[in-house]
């Protein structure tokens, strides 16, 4: 209850746009998602997840450390693909910390701006 009232409090703040759209993150106990998101025009650009074919190939898990730094490089990836250079981070409620501390990480490293 209380990260689903953090979750409206701070998406009254942040709007991802066409320029500059939103990476938000997911988490569960044994997998993570992460969405990059234009809300001008409500469409997901790119996404990748724990639970996709092309994460389940490496044979990692979804639920440490490992599992996030991978789908945070990821949707880097398809983000700088698609010409997607800076992002704003959504982290949906949760805490800055372990998992979706690095899925931002990784995908800073890989060069997208947050």
């Amino acid at each position: 209850v209380a990260r689903k009232r953090q979750q409206r409090r701070v998406r009254k703040r942040l709007r991802g746009t066409t320029e500059r759209p939103r990476l938000t993150v997911f988490r569960s106990s044994s997998h993570i998602y992460a969405q990059i998101i234009d809300d001008t025009s409500n469409r997901v650009l790119a996404a990748a997840s724990s639970t996709g074919k092309a994460f389940q190939a490496v044979g990692k898990s979804g639920g440490n450390i490992e599992g996030a730094t991978l789908i945070g490089s990821m949707v880097a990836e398809k983000a700088l693909a698609q010409g997607i250079q800076q992002v704003v981070f959504d982290r949906n409620g949760f805490l800055y910390h372990g998992r979706v501390a690095a899925v931002a990480d990784a995908a800073r490293e890989k060069g997208l701006k947050l």
